[in-house]
C-alpha cells in the first residue's frame, strides 16, 4: 500500500507551504511518488521523493537534502552530496517507505552564482567555511522549518532522520518530530572530499568519522 496519512493540523500553526502536485516517478533505484511544494513566504520551492505507506505511527526514514547542482547533477567529488542523495533513496528503497525534501538552498544558502565565486577562493587554499565569509556570507544560512513542515503534511511523526548535520536534526525536533534513530550519511569520499568533510566536522560539527 502506498500513500499519505494526513494528520490533523489543529496543533500546528498557518501553514507556510502549499503542496501543488503529486506525480509517479520511477526511478533507476526504484518506484518513487513525486510531490512538488510551494512557499507561501517566499520563492521557494520544494521537492519531496517519497515512497511507501507514510503512517504516523511508524519511525521513518527521511532525508532533507539541500539543492547541489555540482554533485547531484555534475558529480563533483569535492563534496559528498550526489552519493548522499543516491545513498537516502538506496535505503528508502530497501525499506520500502521514507521521504526526501529536497530544498533550493544550494551552497548552504547562498546559491549557484555565488557557490562557484567560493569555489573560485577554494581554488586559491580557502576552505568552504572561509570562502563564504570572504564573500560576506554567513557560513550556514540554510533554514529547515519548512522542510519540517513538509513532512507534517505528508503524515509523518516518528523519523529515521538520514543525516551527519546536528542542525537539521535539532530544527526536526524543534518542530515537533520525535527523532527515533540518526542514520548516519556516511560515503566513500576521495580527495578533494576529504578535506571537505574534515572542515565540515572541525568547523560545523558535523558528526562524522573521520581520522587523520
Amino acid at each position: 500500500m502506498s500513500g499519505i496519512h494526513n494528520n490533523s493540523q489543529d496543533h500546528l500553526p498557518e501553514p507556510t507551504v502549499e503542496k501543488i502536485a503529486v506525480a509517479n516517478l520511477p526511478t533507476a533505484v526504484g518506484e518513487f511518488q513525486i510531490a512538488g511544494y510551494r512557499s507561501l513566504v517566499s520563492d521557494e520551492d520544494f521537492v519531496v521523493l517519497f515512497k511507501g505507506d507514510l503512517d504516523p505511527d511508524v519511525p521513518t526514514l527521511v532525508r532533507i537534502h539541500s539543492q547541489c547542482l555540482t554533485g547531484d547533477v555534475f558529480g563533483s567529488i569535492k563534496c559528498d552530496c550526489g552519493p548522499q542523495l543516491k545513498r537516502a533513496m538506496e535505503l528508502i528503497e530497501a525499506a520500502g517507505r521514507g521521504a526526501i525534501v529536497y530544498q533550493q538552498q544550494e551552497g548552504r544558502g547562498i546559491g549557484i552564482i555565488n557557490k562557484i565565486r567560493a569555489y573560485a577562493l577554494q581554488d586559491k587554499g580557502a576552505d568552504t567555511v572561509e570562502a563564504n565569509e570572504r564573500l560576506g556570507f554567513a557560513v550556514d544560512a540554510r533554514e529547515y522549518e519548512q522542510c519540517a513542515e513538509i513532512l507534517h503534511d505528508l503524515g509523518i511523526n516518528k523519523v529515521r532522520i538520514m543525516s551527519n548535520n546536528p542542525e537539521k536534526i535539532k530544527t526536526l525536533k524543534n518542530s515537533g518530530l520525535e527523532i527515533v534513530e540518526r542514520v548516519p550519511m556516511e560515503v566513500e569520499a576521495r580527495e578533494p572530499a576529504e578535506h571537505y568533510l574534515k572542515t565540515k566536522k572541525e568547523k560545523l560539527g558535523h558528526l562524522l568519522e573521520i581520522t587523520e
